[in-house]
């Protein structure tokens, strides 16, 4: 996690299934509507998406069979998304995928959209972040 301290933060459990991704994004929607500017809900809403989906397709969930999201905004307006699971065999990275795959975009779309991302490992699972803003404040 990077050295920013949230002024507001959230969590949310959802079970590691397709649906998971979709609870996570309506909540953040409930969550962050009218705290952060549109624009910069609509790619925090889309990164939290590609990081849940990526978690049920590529990761082992959390006792439980779950998921957990967290998020929060510090005083500058940072957004940092953390999608914790149970860790898969491999760490998450970018990876090609040619113009016909039907797959393999998540953390492309991630890169796009976040100003950074990144992986923390422990012995209980993985939570791959990304921090949002930057580049939503440098565009305003």
């Amino acid at each position: 996690m990077t050295t920013a301290v949230a002024e507001q933060s959230w969590h949310v459990v959802v079970p590691h299934h397709a649906r998971g991704a979709r609870a996570a994004r309506h909540r953040l929607t409930t969550d962050l509507a009218g705290t952060v500017p549109t624009e910069l809900l609509d790619d925090v809403v889309a990164v939290a998406g590609e990081l849940v989906i990526n978690a049920v397709r590529h990761a082992r969930p959390l006792p439980g069979g779950v998921i957990r999201v967290d998020w929060g905004v510090d005083a500058a307006g940072m957004v940092e998304v953390r999608v914790t699971d149970g860790g898969g065999q491999l760490r998450p990275s970018r990876r090609p995928a040619g113009p016909d795959a039907l797959d393999g975009r998540g953390l492309q779309i991630v890169s796009a959209l976040a100003d950074r991302w990144g992986v923390d490992q422990d012995g209980q699972g993985q939570s791959v972040w990304a921090e949002l803003g930057e580049r939503a404040h440098s565009l305003a």
